[in-house]
């Protein structure tokens, strides 16, 4: 269930194709076995307008959002394979980060449950 948003600049896209990108991400959070394969969700935002600190530097930054009751290792574990797997798919982008965002179970809602 984790949604897996990846932001970037949007020169990255003239690197690798947003697929190629997304596939990544996708297979990285498999790896970790911390999900069923179907229900790993990942989508991509370029943007054209951004600052990095004073530069235009090349950025990706993402926003992995998973349900509560994973531990800190394990979503720590989830980070590093992560964006391991994008610094060697993108060796001279210096800014790489992700963060994670625990759902809440008690107000997590989706189509099927209403």
């Amino acid at each position: 269930m984790p949604h897996l948003i990846i932001e970037c600049s949007e020169n990255i896209l003239k690197l690798k194709s947003a697929e190629e990108i997304m596939q990544n991400v996708h297979d990285s959070a498999e790896s970790t076995q911390l999900f069923d394969l179907g229900d790993i969700k990942v989508r991509i935002n370029a943007f054209p307008h951004y600052k990095v600190g004073n530069t235009k530097d090349d950025f990706i930054h993402i926003f992995g959002n998973v349900m509560e009751g994973r531990t800190t290792e394990q979503k720590s574990n989830l980070s590093k394979e992560i964006i391991k797997n994008l610094k060697i798919m993108f060796p001279k982008v210096t800014t790489l980060s992700m963060n994670i965002r625990d759902f809440e179970k008690a107000t997590y809602c989706n189509k099927s449950m209403v």
